[in-house]
């Protein structure tokens, strides 16, 4: 087989496979590549010496048994034998379910999240979106310090059991997106700097050098982001990539990356005949993220809405700090803006920033279905000082009216595990550095950065105890008790109105009519023939509808949280405390 590796700086190059040193040469036809041919087998060890150092691991390692600073060992991507066939599954529609795959069972594996993917599939979830699976150091962390963007974290199970996760996902008719980092890697374990410019100086982000996305050597740099990318769905049968944190992609030039990486997957869509989604983490509120290339956007399918998240999170729990304060003074109003607008910063001055922030949707041309909504994400309950998720402070109503926001309203909605049954379990953040310099500065780090805000040192989980991982995994005896079963009736039913009910999927979000109560904490939204009420006071809210389109009796309960009747003709809904609604007219 032919082994492969960029490093244009060397003046020689050896591959060590199996111990044994093979000579690489030049590639005429690519400047700064080197190339060997040698026999090898799936499983078989190897790296490269540069210069006469130390054996590195290979920058497109596919697996990497010994972690991070290992050797790199050689896959047979045809040797898994695919038991599914799958046609794909597109956005529109769908309903995502975020996991963490270390922490969805206590086993931590590919194989133990697979054995619970049944769960998902009665639910109602269309896909998976599952965090980082690149290796990085340790057994346990959020994944997001990975350095082998081409490889699988071997205590998760490695490549074959991920490809075993996916194809028993296809079997049970999920779709999987997987959370890919192109804007930082590392810092334990990062070896591309002894390669070549994968990251260059002249940016500079929160994590230090910036990717090299358009310095010189950049091209190089962009092929393997892009590689990598198509690999993924191309050779683990993907559905698409979350994509972590573009706005921190430092990237000036005409064509960029994002831009490069939306038109391949959309070629590698029509060349594999299924759909294949990119969903990005964007904090810019800029609607050209997912405008097509053709009206001169990037060309993202879809991406998350930060503001939508916050506005409800402020509405449900009245928090004020952080970048909660721009929400705060009118959460209700906020989230009615969000519900029609997608955005609430769209050229709005933005206090937590200091300046005018975000640009208008014209939501008639952006289908709703390319913005993300959800009321809890890993980022928004771990990124908390304990980890909590709202669970853990409001009440089984109010948690059901979230869930009727979410999962009524017109964004593609996506749920965080365990939300649908109300976890008491926290989701806490935790590492498992083996470089003990490091390790302590990330457990200062974090106590410093909460201590600034009123936390004893004391109160803040050390990330690398291993405890603070294991008070994190879902514990699997709550959906079967009270009160979790009954929310997880909820969300079922939910589900299954969203699937049934077409004015529940509509992508027109110029059609979304909303009102509410600042005061009595009260909103309301029409979507087509389906109206959703919910009140989240603690009084019963007295919620004008008005009369419905097509019914002269008020229009029909289909699913309520709390002892709601119908409206009266006069189309006043009577909302017990902390309750919801979903009433149709047709």
């Amino acid at each position: 087989m032919q082994f492969e590796v960029w490093a244009p700086d060397a003046a020689a190059v050896e591959l060590r496979l199996s111990g044994a040193g093979v000579p690489m040469e030049r590639d005429p036809a690519r400047a700064g590549w080197w190339t060997a041919q040698a026999e090898a087998a799936d499983g078989d060890r190897y790296g490269y010496s540069l210069d006469g150092g130390p054996v590195l691991p290979d920058p497109r390692s596919r697996r990497q048994p010994g972690g991070p600073d290992g050797e790199s060992a050689v896959v047979d991507q045809d040797a898994y034998a695919w038991a599914h066939p799958w046609p794909g599954r597109g956005l529109p529609g769908a309903v995502l379910y975020e996991l963490h795959v270390g922490t969805y069972t206590g086993a931590g594996t590919f194989d133990a999240a697979a054995d619970r993917l049944g769960h998902l599939a009665e639910l109602g979830v269309t896909h998976v979106s599952l965090m980082p699976v690149c290796p990085f150091p340790g057994t346990h962390g959020w994944g997001y310090e990975g350095v082998s963007l081409w490889a699988v974290h071997e205590p998760y199970g490695g490549p074959e059991g991920f490809k075993r996760f996916v194809d028993t996902a296809h079997g049970l008719g999920l779709g999987v997106l997987l959370d890919v980092v192109h804007n930082h890697l590392g810092p334990s374990g990062n070896h591309l700097p002894a390669f070549g410019p994968y990251f260059t100086d002249t940016h500079h982000t929160p994590w230090g050098s910036a990717v090299n996305l358009d310095a010189p050597g950049s091209d190089e740099v962009r092929a393997y982001l892009l590689g990598s990318a198509l690999a993924w769905m191309r050779d683990f049968r993907l559905d698409g990539l979350r994509l972590d944190a573009v706005h921190a992609l430092a990237d000036t030039r005409a064509l960029t990356y994002l831009e490069e990486l939306a038109a391949a997957t959309d070629a590698l869509a029509a060349e594999l005949g299924r759909p294949l989604a990119l969903v990005a983490e964007s904090d810019l509120c800029d609607p050209r993220t997912t405008t097509p290339r053709a009206q001169g956007g990037l060309g993202l399918h879809a991406q998350w809405n930060d503001d939508f998240h916050h506005a409800l999170h402020t509405a449900l729990t009245g928090e004020s700090q952080g970048y909660y304060a721009d929400f705060a003074a009118a959460p209700l109003a906020a989230l009615s803006k969000t519900v029609t607008r997608a955005f609430f910063h769209d050229g709005t001055y933005s206090s937590f920033r200091g300046r005018v922030h975000g640009r208008p949707v014209d939501v008639s041309r952006s289908a709703a279905h390319r913005f993300v909504g959800y009321a809890q994400t890993h980022d928004q309950i771990g990124n908390r000082a304990l980890g909590d998720r709202l669970a853990a402070s409001l009440s089984p109503g109010l948690q059901a009216c979230a869930a009727a926001l979410v999962l009524t309203g017109p964004f593609t909605p996506m749920l965080f595990m365990g939300e649908e049954w109300g976890a008491r379990t926290p989701w806490q953040f935790f590492t498992d550095h083996t470089d003990p310099e490091l390790a302590e500065a990330v457990r200062n780090g974090r106590r410093r950065e909460f201590g600034a805000h009123g936390w004893a040192e004391e109160e803040i989980p050390d990330p690398q105890d291993a405890a603070t991982r294991d008070r994190s995994c879902l514990d699997w005896t709550e959906p079967d008790r009270e009160p979790h079963a009954r929310l997880l009736d909820w969300y079922r039913e939910l589900i299954a109105l969203r699937r049934t009910l077409p004015d529940l999927h509509d992508p027109d979000l110029a059609s979304v009519k909303v009102a509410h109560d600042e005061d009595a904490r009260w909103l309301a939204y029409r979507r087509g023939d389906v109206r959703v009420a919910v009140n989240l006071s603690d009084a019963e809210a007295v919620v004008p509808l008005g009369a419905p389109r097509h019914r002269g009796d008020g229009g029909k309960v289909l699913a309520s949280w709390g002892e709601v009747s119908a409206p009266d003709a006069d189309g006043l809904l009577r909302l017990p405390a902390e309750s919801c609604a979903v009433l149709f007219d047709g």
